[in-house]
């Protein structure tokens, strides 16, 4: 890993608050697709998830088997604080490319191990790691989810930085990471309500694993 994106990068940039993208709350996009969720049952893993409000939405409103991942103890510590119901074992303090999936998930008050997924959200974790390591993102997005999995979020669709996070992009470089054997395209295409900092600079994606 390139130190400078190590772990101690990322606390200190929360303990000084230096992460201009985070928002404070869940964004329009993502409240939007859970909303029209109705199994609450869903393994739901947030990689890279930061301050996760999209976790802490997703426990609120009765989802039981949401797990973050991220390789800084500070956004952990922060969701935990916030929400007091999330499972102590359902917070992953790992390198997402590390992640060895074996969940503890509820299935109808009983409890199993699974090491699919059924969706992955992403939300700002694409932009933070390191542009080579974006073909070998998708890798992993497709050997954690099952089949028929889905990979749901929203992408920046802007230059942004090229020495430090957030890294930009663009949807013709992004679709060029993308295995069409693996992946069915659902969508790919300019996020319609995205928060207005983020207008016309967000892509909203729906991939769901062969």
């Amino acid at each position: 890993m390139n130190q400078t994106l190590s772990p101690e990068y990322w606390n200190n940039r929360y303990l000084n608050n230096d992460f201009g993208w985070d928002t404070g709350s869940i964004t329009t996009p993502l409240k939007t697709y859970f909303d029209q969720l109705t199994d609450k049952d869903l393994t739901i893993l947030i990689p890279g998830a930061g301050n996760a409000y999209e976790a802490e939405y997703l426990i609120n409103n009765g989802f039981r088997n949401v797990f973050v991942c991220d390789i800084a103890t500070e956004p952990l510590d922060n969701l935990k604080k916030r929400c007091p119901a999330f499972k102590e074992e359902n917070l992953l303090l790992v390198d997402f490319f590390d992640l060895d999936l074996n969940l503890r998930i509820s299935r109808e008050s009983h409890f199993e191990r699974s090491r699919e997924v059924d969706l992955i959200i992403e939300q700002t974790f694409f932009c933070a790691i390191e542009p080579s390591l974006r073909k070998k993102y998708f890798e992993k997005v497709a050997a954690l989810l099952k089949p028929g999995g889905k990979l749901v979020g929203v992408l920046f669709d802007d230059a942004l930085n090229k020495d430090k996070p957030p890294f930009g992009g663009n949807k013709e470089e992004y679709l060029s990471y993308i295995d069409p054997s693996i992946f069915k395209i659902n969508v790919f295409e300019a996020c319609r309500n995205s928060i207005k900092p983020r207008q016309g600079r967000e892509l909203f994606i729906n991939l769901a694993r062969s």
